[in-house]
């Protein structure tokens, strides 16, 4: 995932990177959790905010914040379900 001036996502002032990403849930009416860790190096936790489901359906707005650049895994729970991906998050100059 990569982070420019012209492109999606945020960079605060901190140097944080946020950007919102959709998740599609198999039980609507329970609730996401979301969690994160770098990888390669010493970094806090991942921060992630989830919004509300879109009129019953299935799918699911988040906006994750990555403390650093750097190799982060990032794992989505409903229920019994889960989603697990690991993906470089990087700013372009």
């Amino acid at each position: 995932m990569t982070f420019d001036p012209e492109g999606p996502g945020a960079i605060g002032a901190d140097g944080s990177l946020a950007m919102k990403f959709w998740w599609w849930s198999p039980e609507p009416s329970s609730a996401l959790e979301i969690e994160g860790r770098r990888l390669d190096a010493s970094a806090p936790p991942l921060r992630a905010s989830v919004g509300d489901h879109y009129d019953g359906l299935a799918f699911l707005e988040s906006a994750l914040t990555f403390p650093t650049q750097g190799c982060w895994e990032v794992t989505g729970r409903v229920g019994d379900s889960t989603l697990r991906f690991v993906t470089l998050v990087v700013v372009l100059p």
